[in-house]
């Protein structure tokens, strides 16, 4: 979910490690760039007291970590439209300084307010973290090992790795995921369920159990999903039909058709994005949150999802 640390070497230029990000730029320099390392948003305004105390503090940090993270700076008001959209998607924009960590497409950790310089390393450090893996050295090859079991169709195989690692340490968010990703390919969700509602407090919020929650989720959906082919007939006949529409994406993705529900779900955001309190802007988060956040289908949704947001 690399090469990320870039670490012990010389420093990248500042402008490649800080750099003032606009709604043009955003999809390039935040969430593309998140593919590859931690970056780090900050959203002020130059009216913001604390903004002027924190950005400093911010680019020492960034800049300390030689590559590791990079800074995307964002004026709120210069660029209302983008912060409306991250607002309604979920970041809590209310107030400011918001500062955002994003990995990999989504946002992983935040904090508000001014802080001390501690408090930004130890932010900084967490993101760090987050990019190279929660296990280290044996357990790391164990975590490698497994997911080849499980990609493999060697889902019991798996989960006794899985639980072999959380055995090891029981703070480590890719175990506990990867524990229900196989109890949910062995098609026992209630023990996927159980596997994470059993994680540890301090990591219930984790990237990796989030993404195995919207499995769930969608499993649950998929139990009820009607036939592809009628719902595609009735959609074809009764285009205005939204629930029919609705219930084909549904069945087009238990059916593993995850590109094809999408574009469906984009076509009824487009008709109604207010239907049934937005349930298709709900449901493409379910299934972006699903699967890989590098994953075509979530960065081609995610664009297009975007564009008609902005519309």
């Amino acid at each position: 979910m690399m090469d990320i640390l870039g670490g012990g070497e010389s420093a990248a230029p500042a402008g490649d490690l800080i750099k003032d990000v606009t709604e043009a730029t955003f999809m390039q320099d935040v969430v593309d760039a998140s593919m590859k390392a931690p970056v780090i948003v900050d959203f002020w305004a130059p009216w913001c007291g604390p903004c002027k105390t924190l950005v400093p503090m911010l680019e020492a940090a960034v800049t300390k970590a030689k590559g590791a993270v990079t800074l995307a700076k964002i004026n709120v008001d210069e660029n209302q439209q983008l912060a409306a959209a991250l607002a309604q998607q979920g970041l809590p924009l209310q107030s400011i300084p918001t500062v955002v960590g994003f990995y990999e497409g989504r946002p992983v950790d935040l904090f508000q307010g001014a802080q001390p310089a501690s408090e930004v390393d130890a932010f900084i450090a967490r993101l760090i973290e987050t990019a190279g893996g929660s296990a280290d050295g044996g357990l790391s090859d164990a975590l490698e090992a497994a997911e080849q079991m499980l990609a493999e169709g060697a889902a019991d195989d798996a989960a006794q790795t899985f639980a072999a690692i959380i055995g090891e340490d029981d703070t480590c968010a890719a175990a506990y995921a990867g524990l229900a990703r196989a109890h949910i390919a062995l098609g026992d969700v209630e023990q996927a369920e159980a596997v994470l509602n059993g994680a540890p407090a301090a990591i219930s919020d984790a990237a990796e159990l989030e993404a195995v929650r919207a499995q769930i989720e969608l499993a649950r959906q998929a139990e009820n999903a009607g036939p592809v082919a009628e719902l595609r007939a009735q959609v074809e006949a009764d285009p205005a039909n939204l629930q029919t529409r609705f219930d084909l994406a549904q069945a087009l993705h238990a059916a593993d058709e995850a590109e094809a529900a999408v574009e469906e779900l984009l076509e009824l955001f487009r008709r109604d994005r207010e239907w049934n309190d937005g349930a298709a802007k709900a449901q493409l988060f379910t299934i972006f949150d699903a699967l890989k956040p590098n994953d075509p289908v979530v960065l081609n949704g995610r664009r297009k999802l975007s564009s008609l947001i902005f519309a």
